[in-house]
């Protein structure tokens, strides 16, 4: 794998390889890698001839400045990973490389809804900072197909609005979640975790999968009244949001009616870490019972 720290090496990299009609798949990240991120690195190798890593944590979407701080760097733990998964080219840039001066700010987007509701909602000006990092990485590698993963479901829809509007030829490829053996979201603030925390954070992907069944027998109302209760119940957790949204709209809804496929998401605070996690949950109408999951 090569590694390159500059745009203009790795433009320079790149262009040989696509003279040679070769596709390219990207993986960004902001390193911390795990089988999550390495399950990208396999999809996008299956379907590309090269495949481009990025590892870069991205000031400018952190509204937490405690979060960045203390965000895991394991840079040589993350190059043997990619070395593993035969990933080809490595780009890590500095700050200042990505963003040269302030204009990056100066850039306002418009995503209707989408970017307003749970994690736009608690994290103001998060999704501006992803859509300003994602628009800048892909500008440099201008990939045939880009891969992110579905834990992190709002994010991938601002991904594909932002592709949508400003790189129509790239393909914005969902990746399934990647799951511990406890069912917890494979994360890289899962490092962050106490050895207490870790052995009760199951309960989150355990109360996901508990209310996609409840969902067949239960309101709205009442299904996020008990998930809040299932998981504030665990002392060292706090529940700050738990929504049931329309899948592509991502509107929250009140009723099992206004959509027959939609997304639970929810996120945690255990101590200061906070994760994310979701599930899907499909309904249809049945004439003998309602509906059903």
């Amino acid at each position: 794998m090569d590694i390159y720290y500059t745009i203009f090496d790795l433009q320079k990299a790149i262009l040989v390889y696509r003279k040679q009609g070769a596709s390219i798949g990207f993986v960004p990240t902001m390193g911390a890698l795990h089988q999550g991120h390495l399950s990208l690195i396999k999809k996008a190798k299956q379907e590309n001839d090269i495949v481009v890593c990025s590892i870069f944590v991205n000031p400018v979407q952190f509204n937490n400045k405690e979060d960045f701080e203390k965000y895991p760097h394991t840079e040589n733990e993350d190059i043997q990973l990619l070395n593993q998964a035969n990933c080809d080219l490595l780009f890590t840039p500095s700050e200042k490389e990505i963003y040269p001066d302030s204009t990056h700010n100066n850039f306002d987007f418009n995503f209707g809804d989408i970017d307003k509701v749970m994690e736009g909602k608690y994290r103001p000006g998060h999704f501006k900072g992803v859509a300003i990092v994602v628009k800048r990485l892909l500008e440099i590698v201008l990939p045939n197909k880009a891969y992110f993963g579905e834990k992190d479901f709002q994010q991938l829809a601002i991904v594909k609005v932002l592709a949508k509007q400003f790189f129509p030829t790239i393909d914005i490829v969902p990746c399934p979640i990647i799951r511990e053996a406890d069912g917890l979201a494979m994360s890289s603030r899962n490092m962050r975790l106490t050895i207490e925390e870790r052995k009760v954070v199951s309960l989150i992907y355990k109360t996901l999968f508990e209310a996609k069944t409840k969902a067949q027998s239960n309101t709205v109302f009442d299904l996020k009244h008990w998930v809040e209760g299932e998981i504030n119940a665990q002392p060292l957790m706090n529940l700050e949001y738990f929504e049931i949204s329309d899948i592509e709209t991502l509107k929250p809804i009140e009723k099992w009616v206004e959509s027959q496929c939609v997304i639970a998401c929810i996120a945690v605070f255990i101590g200061k870490v906070r994760l994310i996690d979701n599930i899907i949950i499909e309904k249809k109408n049945d004439a003998n019972r309602g509906f059903k999951v």
